[in-house]
């Protein structure tokens, strides 16, 4: 599949997750085969304050191409304002692939100023935001949303057909409604349906875990490609997991080292953006993924949360790995 000026072999991209899909986890996921990213979302607002912390949340290397700023916000008028900002520059890094508009956030401090997953409240808005932003900028602009607001009102094909018509060139269908946060099942039947109304790409997220889902997933959907987001996490390997499954090759599952050094390489990528300090305060979460499965997890994950310097994490992350070396499964 295309987008813009770039060809995808199989659609495989990194969603965007905010707290999570940071410089650090980009770059790994990226290595680990990731064909397209997507940053953390940033504020259409801010954006146009120039707020420094706003602008470090946009950065990315040439090194992370293809990758779109996701922006949210309400306003038509500022949403194109930011874009252009963004696509000319604000964000200090390589230039980006598209603009991603969010709205599927359902945090309720999002979802309570109109923002996110509110704005499949009103197709017509959606209508007006991407046309504005369509209109503000001269790369493609794409949308990610969820299969609607509630159980009532599951109307992603309503407002993907908005988005499409606005000049949309891409949209990513998470298959949960707001109000499910990231409860139950993702509903397939929902991007199933999206794909068969618009005539634009459509990527499947929700429930990507294995290679065996994302071949489900695909499958049932007809989508143009899978978006990995939180199967991601702890777990930057699963991108080459999947690219193997589709191209019918065999996979050798990372070992416990292999854990160990991901972990350790993505902090420390972090770091080289962020400071030690930050980047290993915000990297507990993260870091701590990459134990699923071993033993004695728990009380190695309380020292990771506790842990404010590389080398307490470095500690900890080899106590893992001299419990076992092979209790990943």
């Amino acid at each position: 599949m295309k987008i813009g000026n770039h060809t995808l072999r199989h659609g495989l991209f990194l969603g965007p997750m905010a707290g999570y899909t940071d410089y650090g986890m980009r770059e790994i996921c990226k290595r680990m085969g990731a064909e397209y990213l997507v940053t953390e979302m940033v504020s259409a607002k801010a954006v146009l304050h120039n707020d420094k912390k706003t602008c470090a949340l946009a950065y990315f290397p040439e090194s992370q191409s293809p990758c779109a700023i996701q922006i949210f916000g309400s306003e038509p008028a500022v949403m194109a304002e930011a874009a252009r900002m963004l696509s000319e520059g604000a964000g200090g890094g390589a230039a980006p692939a598209a603009i991603d508009i969010n709205m599927g956030c359902p945090v309720p401090k999002i979802f309570g100023n109109g923002e996110g997953s509110a704005l499949m409240a009103s197709p017509s808005l959606i209508f007006d935001i991407v046309s504005a932003v369509k209109k503000a900028i001269r790369i493609p602009v794409t949308v990610k949303l969820r299969a609607g607001i509630d159980e009532k009102h599951r109307n992603a094909v309503e407002c993907a057909k908005a988005a499409e018509a606005a000049g949309a060139s891409l949209i990513a269908v998470h298959g949960r409604t707001r109000t499910q946060m990231y409860s139950g099942l993702a509903d397939r039947e929902i991007i199933k349906n999206v794909k068969n109304s618009v005539q634009i790409p459509v990527i499947a997220n929700g429930d990507i875990y294995t290679a065996a889902d994302a071949i489900a997933m695909k499958n049932e959907t007809g989508a143009d490609g899978l978006m990995i987001a939180r199967g991601a996490v702890g777990n930057p390997f699963l991108f080459a997991e999947i690219a193997a499954a589709l191209e019918g090759r065999l996979y050798t599952p990372p070992s416990a080292k292999d854990h160990i050094e991901a972990a350790l390489l993505q902090l420390s990528l972090s770091i080289t953006q962020k400071g030690e300090a930050l980047a290993v305060t915000e990297g507990r979460k993260q870091i701590s993924a990459y134990l699923k499965g071993q033993r004695g997890a728990a009380s190695l994950r309380a020292k990771i949360h506790t842990a404010s310097t590389y080398a307490e994490m470095e500690q900890a992350l080899t106590e893992a790995l001299t419990l076992s070396e092979d209790a990943f499964e």
